[in-house]
C-alpha cells in the first residue's frame, strides 16, 4: 500500500533522489567530495519487478491529499530535469500532507522503457515556497524553471577564465580542483565540449577541496596566470598542472609542477609565486569556493549548464544530451 510505503520509505531512496534529480546518481563514488558520504541504509520494500516496459500501480487518490505542489507540477518538474533521457520514465504515486503545514511528501516510481533497470520509488519534500524541495540531505530547487536562480548566480558571479563565446547567454562552467584525480579525468570531456559547443562561453571555476592540502596554492596560481596572461595561458597552465598531478602529492612537489606549468604557459614563476599569495588572490579563490557552495556545490568536478548542475566526469554522450537538452529547453540553438 502507498501510504505505508511512504511511512517506510528509507534514506537510501531519499539519497537517490537528490542525486537523481541532478541527472547522473551513478557518479557520485567517481567524484571527490567535499562533505563524508551519507551511511547506507536499510531497503525499501520491493518496487516493480523489471519488464520490457515497467507497469506502475495505479495511483490511489487517497494518496493526494496536498494541494500543494500539484501531481501536473510533478511532472512538469521531472520533464525539465528528466526529459534529456528519452528511455526514463516515471509515475507520480502520491501527493501527501505532513504534520508540517505547507509541507508535501512527494513519491515517484521511476523506471526505463528497456526494462534494464529495476524500477525504483523515490520520495521528497516540497517546501511551502515554491521554489524548494528536500531530497535526502539536499535542498533542491524545484519548480518549472527549477535552474533559473541558479544561472543567475553564474552569470553574475562565474568570472573565471573561459574558452569559447564571451557571452554569458548559454554557459558551462566547470568546478574542478587541481589535486582531484576524476577532474584531471574530465578534461578530455571539456577539450571535447569547446570544440562541440563553439557558442557556450566554458568557464574555468576554481573549487579546491579542502582534503587536498596543495589545490588552494595550485588555484591561486590559476588566478595569476589569468591575469598576466589571459585565459589562453591559463588552459595551458591547466593542462600542464593536470598532467603533472602526481607532482602535487607534497609541497617541494607541487613547487616544481607548479613552476613547470607557469612557464609552459609562457609567464614568469616567480612572478607568479609573488601574485598567488597577496592576499587579494586568496581572496579571489575563496569568492570561487563561495560560489560553489551557494549553489549547493559538494562534489568536484561539476558542470553547470546554464544553471543545471551535471558531474563533469559523467560519459561524454551523456553530457553532450544534457547540454543538448538545456539548450532548447532556454530556447538557444547552436
Amino acid at each position: 500500500m502507498i501510504r505505508m510505503s511512504l511511512r517506510v520509505a528509507s534514506l537510501r531512496l531519499s539519497i537517490f533522489a537528490a542525486l537523481v534529480l541532478f541527472s547522473l546518481p551513478s557518479l557520485e563514488a567517481s567524484a571527490q567530495q567535499n562533505v563524508p558520504p551519507a551511511p547506507a541504509a536499510a531497503a525499501e520494500p520491493s518496487a516493480p519487478a523489471p519488464s520490457a516496459v515497467p507497469v506502475f500501480p495505479p495511483p490511489d487518490p487517497a494518496n493526494f491529499t496536498a494541494a500543494f505542489p500539484t501531481k501536473e507540477m510533478v511532472n512538469s518538474f521531472l520533464q525539465t530535469s528528466w526529459g534529456y533521457d528519452s528511455d526514463r520514465m516515471w509515475q507520480v504515486e502520491a501527493v501527501m500532507k505532513t504534520p508540517v503545514e505547507g509541507i508535501s511528501k512527494v513519491l515517484v516510481y521511476v523506471g526505463d522503457k528497456s526494462g534494464k533497470q529495476k524500477p525504483s520509488a523515490i520520495q521528497f519534500f516540497a517546501l511551502p515556497d515554491g521554489k524548494h524541495i528536500i531530497a535526502g540531505d539536499d535542498v533542491l530547487p524545484f519548480g518549472d524553471h527549477p535552474y533559473a536562480d541558479y544561472r543567475q548566480q553564474v552569470q553574475q558571479r562565474a568570472d573565471g577564465p573561459y574558452r569559447g563565446n564571451a557571452a554569458k547567454e548559454f554557459e558551462i562552467v566547470e568546478f574542478a580542483d587541481f589535486e582531484c584525480p576524476h577532474c584531471k579525468e574530465a578534461q578530455a570531456n571539456m577539450d571535447k565540449l569547446a570544440v562541440e559547443f563553439p557558442k557556450a562561453r566554458i568557464v574555468y571555476q576554481n573549487y579546491p577541496l579542502p582534503q587536498h592540502k596543495q589545490a588552494a596554492g595550485a588555484a591561486a596560481y590559476g588566478v595569476c596566470v589569468a591575469k598576466q596572461g589571459g585565459s589562453t595561458a591559463f588552459f595551458t597552465y591547466a593542462a600542464a598542472v593536470f598532467d603533472g598531478q602526481d607532482g602535487l602529492a607534497t609541497p617541494d612537489g607541487a613547487t616544481l609542477t607548479l613552476n613547470s606549468a607557469v612557464t609552459k604557459a609562457g609567464l614568469d614563476p616567480a612572478k607568479i609565486s609573488a601574485c598567488a599569495a597577496l592576499p587579494a588572490t586568496v581572496a579571489e579563490v575563496d569568492a570561487s569556493v563561495k560560489l560553489a557552495k551557494d549553489l549547493n556545490i559538494n562534489q568536484t568536478p561539476t558542470l553547470v549548464v546554464n544553471g543545471r548542475q551535471v558531474p563533469a566526469n559523467a560519459p561524454y554522450d551523456t553530457i553532450k544530451k544534457i547540454i543538448l537538452f538545456q539548450e532548447k529547453l532556454d530556447g538557444l540553438t547552436q
